[in-house]
């Protein structure tokens, strides 16, 4: 990674979690620019290993990150810790889940 950095919130227009049926959570990062979007496929600045760390959880649990260059985007499954509306379980449909991507730094072009 380049010593350059800037957070998440300043280069990607979309941040999102969302349901993907009882058992996983999809998270979306859509990049405002190609270049940046460039960057971080190519430096695989996001990968399973940072993701598990920001979550918390075993890499296992972590899909490999799927890079779709029309949007510009990146998306990653994750394995719900509790299956989708069982008991103790908070967020049936996944949206409020992106949170700690909040926290990611990424190199910038």
């Amino acid at each position: 990674m380049t010593a350059d950095t800037a957070p998440l919130t300043e280069l990607a227009d979309v941040i999102r979690s969302k349901n993907c049926g009882p058992y996983e959570l999809t998270i979306d990062i859509i990049f405002t620019g190609q270049d940046q979007y460039d960057l971080v496929k190519r430096q695989r600045a996001i990968n399973r290993d940072l993701v598990a760390e920001l979550y918390r959880m075993p890499v296992d649990d972590v899909s490999e990150p799927i890079f779709y260059d029309p949007a510009k985007a990146v998306k990653i499954n994750l394995r719900r810790p509790l299956v989708s509306g069982n008991v103790g379980e908070r967020d049936v449909y996944g949206a409020q889940q992106h949170g700690p991507l909040l926290a990611m730094r990424l190199p910038t072009p």
